[in-house]
């Protein structure tokens, strides 16, 4: 099973382990969240994150989500990458993170490519012609 480390903006990515433990019913295992704070140094974050990828790593590799891509979360997320067995995905929401979960244990590449699906095929333009009018 591959470990998941969430690289956000302070508490997101608590914010998203406490809300997929919701939706699944129980809190993940090898799912770690690192927040980055204004005052925060980088280096001290990334070597942080780089314990935590060691933590998360059983075997199958890591899945690195950072929330946007080019700001300090995603900076740090593409200096812990080793293609192949550390991918990372920038724009991590919750649709994004419960098909991570959900298809995890069949290896880094299924789950690398449900983290892009789930995370475009979850924002959708929710409109009453979808439900039939029903609000």
């Amino acid at each position: 099973m591959i470990g998941v480390l969430i690289v956000s903006h302070d508490g997101l990515g608590e914010a998203l382990v406490r809300s997929v433990a919701h939706v699944l019913g129980g809190a993940p295992a090898l799912v770690r969240p690192l927040a980055v704070g204004a005052g925060d140094d980088p280096e001290r974050l990334l070597a942080r994150a780089r314990e935590l990828v060691r933590e998360l790593d059983q075997g199958d590799g890591v899945l690195v989500l950072a929330d946007i891509y080019g700001a300090t979360p995603g900076n740090i997320a593409l200096r812990l990458l080793e293609p192949g067995h550390v991918e990372g995905v920038s724009g991590v929401n919750l649709p994004m993170l419960v098909r991570v979960l959900t298809y995890r244990h069949r290896g880094l590449a299924v789950a690398l490519e449900k983290a892009l699906s789930g995370g475009t095929e979850g924002v959708v333009h929710m409109t009453t012609d979808c439900c039939n009018g029903a609000r």
